[in-house]
């Protein structure tokens, strides 16, 4: 992979070098107890602590990581400039407009200013809201800037709203997965998230900065004849969500089947996967459909090639437990519809797939066979391994880390427990304040940091029940 690429990963711990991001907006302010969980919320949340209290060190962080010259110098400016967040804002001439921190609503009323584009967007948007003709006229008259927010908060810029708020937008991983060079497309299993696909095809297929892989967006397609099929056909639908999606390495895909994306969409991506080159061996990784689970980057990420950090009901111990009661062993071992199954499958022998018993097996195979490591796998686990802090740190989003590089990971400050296993694994924890503070001040660069998990504030962020794992698309990676 050229270092000059504009989009390119081949794995989940290579240096961080794009990334597509969108900063919370109105329409998480916007949400009501009665829609919170048709739109995929389990609770409402605070808007003005989600910004400035949590998300406004999360983009900190990514600036002096990725581009620092739009920052380093200039914090103490900024954050007196807090109480008006222009800087932050995409919308406003002031917007920090980093080509390497890529915002998505700009990119997004980037191609409104094509007229044509804007016409067909207001169109499409209106069809799926089912809004009347005279409202798609008017969309069509909003300036590309103002109309880039309605698109994603729901309101006019009177504050009306026209249609709902599409507040999962935070979770840039969702939309789509880069593979190598290539773009896959979501298909989202929720209809809250209809727009969102909308709109993101929309922006991959007609901006400037993905206009020349535009023959490598891979988008999936309904089983055929479908919809002569009798009944919803929930068990044939082809959805996929970004957070079922791992590039662990140049040449393993990782596919998760759980309550977001389906089998048959996992069918569809091993074959492209395996007739464009993307990958020589694909993992299928069947988990439980629950929305304690919702997607594989919920129960593991990655951290450094070595080092995997996982929740521990779906580690070897947790099934087989050898030094219990026998009685309760049988009774412990999972229903088959909540056990975990994993299928690999290898391009040069596609119908003879090899099945993994557990978690710890697929990931110490990776970190052995597939990155070349000659250290030992380790595992973190969500709640150090403790009930039932397991549970309700993986609830919050323990397991669901974004790493910046290899072994420095972004994770939320309230998995006290999960903390403590970092430690006791050799890592250095610092909060977020500190570290950009040190970072503004040159005691150190991110150059310099290694084996460290920064605790982001995370009060608000962790009730929308993602991670930064699910809050970051990466575009680009350096290779490992």
């Amino acid at each position: 992979m050229k270092t000059d690429q504009k989009i390119g990963v081949t794995s989940e711990i290579g240096k961080l070098k794009r990334v597509l991001v969108h900063t919370p907006d109105s329409g998480l302010g916007k949400v009501v107890p009665s829609k919170a969980q048709d739109w995929l919320f389990e609770d409402i949340v605070h808007l003005e602590t989600i910004r400035r209290g949590e998300y406004d060190y999360y983009t900190k962080l990514l600036l002096y990581f990725l581009d620092p010259e739009k920052i380093k110098g200039k914090l103490q400016d900024i954050d007196a400039r807090q109480s008006n967040r222009n800087f932050y804002k995409p919308d406003h001439k002031d917007f920090f407009q980093s080509d390497k921190v890529v915002e998505l609503q700009k990119l997004l009323s980037d191609i409104l200013q094509d007229n044509t584009l804007k016409a067909r967007l207001a169109a499409s948007v209106c069809a799926i809201e089912d809004c009347s003709y005279l409202l798609q006229k008017k969309l069509q008259e909003i300036d590309a800037t103002q109309l880039a927010k309605v698109f994603i908060t729901g309101s006019l810029p009177d504050k009306t709203m026209i249609f709902p708020p599409i507040p999962n937008f935070i979770f840039t991983r969702d939309i789509g997965i880069v593979i190598k060079d290539y773009i896959l497309l979501n298909k989202p299993a929720k209809t809250a998230r209809i727009r969102e696909a909308l709109l993101t095809k929309y922006i991959f297929f007609n901006h400037p900065l993905f206009s020349a892989y535009h023959n490598n967006i891979i988008e999936l397609t309904e089983v055929d004849r479908h919809f002569l099929m009798p009944g919803d056909n929930e068990d044939r639908r082809v959805t996929l969500e970004g957070g079922d999606v791992m590039v662990v390495s140049k040449n393993h895909l990782l596919i998760g089947v759980s309550e977001r994306t389906s089998m048959e969409a996992a069918y569809q991506v091993i074959n492209i996967a395996f007739n464009k080159g993307l990958s020589d061996k694909v993992s299928v990784i069947r988990i439980p459909r629950k929305r304690d689970y919702m997607h594989i980057d919920t129960i593991f990420t990655q951290v450094k090639k070595n080092v995997w950090v996982m929740l521990g009901n779906f580690s070897k111990t947790a099934i087989h437990q050898e030094n219990a009661d026998p009685v309760q062993r049988i009774l412990n071992t999972p229903r088959k519809e909540d056990a975990l199954q994993i299928i690999q499958f290898h391009q040069n022998n596609i119908s003879t797939p090899t099945y993994i018993d557990n978690l710890e097996d697929l990931l110490n195979d990776i970190s052995t066979n597939d990155l070349q490591c000659r250290e030992e796998t380790k595992f973190i686990y969500s709640g150090n391994n403790e009930f039932p802090f397991d549970a309700r740190e993986q609830w919050t989003d323990s397991c669901n880390l974004l790493a910046l590089k290899e072994g420095v990971v972004l994770g939320y400050d309230r998995n006290n427990k999960t903390t403590e296993a970092f430690i006791a694994q050799g890592f250095t924890v610092i909060n977020a304040r500190d570290i950009i503070d040190q970072l503004e001040e040159g005691s150190i660069d991110p150059a310099s940091i290694q084996n460290t998990l920064i605790l982001m504030p995370s009060a608000e962020l962790s009730r929308a029940r993602g991670g930064f794992h699910c809050m970051s698309m990466p575009l680009l990676r350096d290779e490992i």
